[in-house]
């Protein structure tokens, strides 16, 4: 086989899905709580057990009688992970003991023909192993018992969900040159309606309700030779608004998600334009040095109002995002999304893009040629030289005579300048001013502390 064998975690709710998924990937992934019905999407993970690899996929509890939010959907996004999996594990709580929803649930599993093992959950040393026994009227072979929060066993249970594949023909490189895309907004402006459109499947649940989505979802597609890792995540509420302890996980799951993507997706209600959500979205992606494309959904519904104007309104509110390539769309019946691929891959690539210290030196003399230094207490600003030290943000270096006399409006002259000559579509970039050392030792300290003010910000000069 080409894929790594999956392997899905199924069972009734709060039995410990998910602190098993946690656990197998040695990573906290998907959120885990207490209350029922935390897990809604399946979630995937690469993981590895003594060299063999695998994909781990948490599912949500299946209830048919459950009243939680979106019960059929959740169901749904089960059933499929069960039939794409190629082994299945299904996890029971030791404590609570057998129940008629573990019952139904395995003959769910029975009559999907696939191999299947009992990981009989909270079982947390060997004193405890005979909790295990009742577990074997599923009619399932093998029954195991393990410790998601102590990892007890958990080097068995997989021993035995994995014995007789044959691992020899697992691509080992699979998604490792992907392009990480990380789809992000505020609640409910059509996050999940994007990826399902994009995959062409009903890959995350979707609902009018905001924060339907909790978790992170990752999912790789192959666009034209080129692989793209999108990541579906929460929405970022307001603060007042995060209440709940698990849409506070959310919320820094979608920070990490920013973190690890190479580029973002921001998406943006066109009928309700941009929020202090979206501006701290747009803040913390270009703090963290990301590529950005802003998308505006549910552009079918709007009329009477031109893309110029809604451009305008948005572009206002923060600067870097004047330099990002924009899509008026429509998630739901995929209007104006062909372009979107080869626009991640162009942002992608301006993120790694280098200016030769020659040629910035030539765009450096032409613009202050055409406009001058301002003076200040006298003094001029003395540009010397600018090179790039960096990628991914592209990063530069300004030798001057003294950063404190670098004022504002000449600031936002040069980076405009800059923007115009070389570009950077959807890249954040960042300059540091360096100055002249001083030559007297005794001064020495005091005179760098002042003169080597490195920018904080992208797209500035400080």
């Amino acid at each position: 086989m080409n894929q790594s064998p999956k392997v899905a975690l199924v069972g009734r709710p709060n039995v410990g899905k998910s602190a098993l998924f946690n656990r197998i990937c040695n990573k906290r992934i998907s959120i885990v709580d207490e209350q029922e019905g935390i897990t809604r999407d399946r979630l995937y993970a690469e993981a590895d057990f003594f060299g063999k690899p695998f994909q781990i996929i948490d599912t949500a509890g299946i209830d048919a009688g459950s009243k939680i939010p979106f019960n059929e959907e959740v169901r749904l996004q089960a059933e499929i992970a069960i039939e794409e999996a190629d082994r299945l594990i299904l996890v029971v709580d030791g404590h609570v003991g057998l129940t008629l929803l573990d019952e139904q649930v395995a003959r769910l599993l029975h009559r999907r023909g696939k191999p299947v093992v009992v990981a009989v959950n909270k079982i947390d040393d060997l004193s405890q192993l005979s909790l295990i026994h009742q577990f074997h009227s599923l009619g399932i072979s093998e029954v195991i018992g393990v410790s998601a929060t102590h990892g007890f066993q958990v080097a068995e249970l997989l021993e035995q969900a994995l014995k007789g594949i044959d691992f020899s023909q697992v691509n080992l490189n699979r998604g490792s040159n992907s392009i990480k895309v990380a789809i992000v907004g505020r609640p409910n402006v059509g996050k999940s309606t994007l990826v399902n459109f994009l995959l062409q499947e009903k890959r995350c649940v979707v609902s009018p309700i905001p924060g339907t989505t909790r978790d992170s979802i990752d999912v790789d597609i192959t666009v034209e030779g080129t692989t793209f890792q999108l990541i579906d995540t929460a929405g970022i509420r307001r603060k007042k608004s995060e209440h709940e302890a698990v849409e506070k996980f959310a919320a820094i799951r979608t920070e990490r998600a920013i973190e690890r993507a190479d580029v973002c997706v921001m998406m943006l209600s066109s009928e309700e334009g941009m929020t202090a959500q979206e501006k701290r979205i747009a803040s913390e992606i270009e703090h963290l040095g990301k590529g950005c494309i802003l998308l505006f959904n549910k552009w079918d519904l709007i009329k009477g109002f031109r893309m110029e104007h809604c451009l305008a309104s948005i572009k206002d509110e923060a600067s870097f995002l004047n330099y990002c390539p924009t899509l008026f769309v429509s998630a739901q019946t995929g209007r104006n999304l062909n372009n979107l691929y080869a626009l991640i891959k162009e942002v992608y690539q301006e993120s790694f893009r280098r200016i030769t210290t020659g040629q910035l030196n030539k765009f450096l003399e032409s613009a202050m040629q055409k406009y001058h230094p301002p003076m200040l207490k006298g003094r001029r600003l003395r540009i010397y030289y600018t090179a790039q030290v960096g990628i991914c943000p592209p990063q530069f270096v300004m030798f001057v005579n003294n950063p404190l006399l670098m004022v504002e409006t000449y600031k936002k002259y040069l980076i405009n300048q800059f923007r115009e000559t070389y570009g950077f579509k959807g890249v954040p970039i960042t300059f540091a001013l360096r100055g002249k050392k001083a030559q007297d030792p005794a001064l020495k300290g005091a005179k760098e502390e002042e003169a080597e003010v490195v920018s904080t910000s992208s797209s500035s000069i400080d």
